[in-house]
């Protein structure tokens, strides 16, 4: 099936209509605190959101983020951390956070990842009906040891309370 682009940009990494009428767009400096706000409100991690190395998309239902996802690719490319995942609560239900995932795992073995990480302390079944098994924290952080997520964990303490998920690409 074809996709449908919006007409802001005909490039697939920079945006396309999604099934329900929103549009998934690459984020762009500008946008960078408005991500920061939703993501805030759905207590995700920060930490590294305007970095160049963190590759981030946003939903838009009306000029309004109502989704988000993104990675970030180790230094050898062979890994990808999968970060920022959310759904405003309202769409939660309409399996808008699978294909959101999807988009950041897509991207994420497009980019020459084989491998993809994350953390999840609360949404293991989620992650695990996408494929995504347990994996050592300790793992993770050697696989990504300059992530943003990963240095801001070890620093302040939070990444022995963490729970590391991970797949083949």
């Amino acid at each position: 099936p074809s996709e449908r682009r919006s007409s802001a940009s005909t490039r697939p990494e920079q945006s396309m209509a999604d099934r329900e009428g929103g549009v998934l767009r690459r984020v762009e400096p500008g946008d960078v605190t408005r991500v920061r706000d939703f993501l805030g409100e759905a207590d995700l991690t920060l930490a590294g959101l305007d970095a160049p190395a963190v590759r981030l998309w946003v939903e838009l239902d009306d000029g309004k983020i109502v989704g988000s996802t993104g990675f970030e690719l180790s230094a050898d490319g062979e890994h990808a951390l999968i970060r920022s995942v959310a759904v405003a609560s309202g769409r939660r239900t309409a399996g808008a956070g699978s294909r959101l995932a999807q988009h950041a795992l897509d991207e994420a073995r497009a980019s020459g990842a084989s491998r993809a990480w994350l953390f999840s302390r609360r949404s293991g079944p989620f992650w695990q009906k996408l494929g995504f098994a347990r994996a050592a924290r300790d793992e993770l952080a050697a696989a990504l040891p300059d992530a943003h997520q990963v240095v801001l964990f070890a620093q302040t303490g939070q990444l022995a309370r963490e729970v590391a998920w991970s797949r083949a690409l």
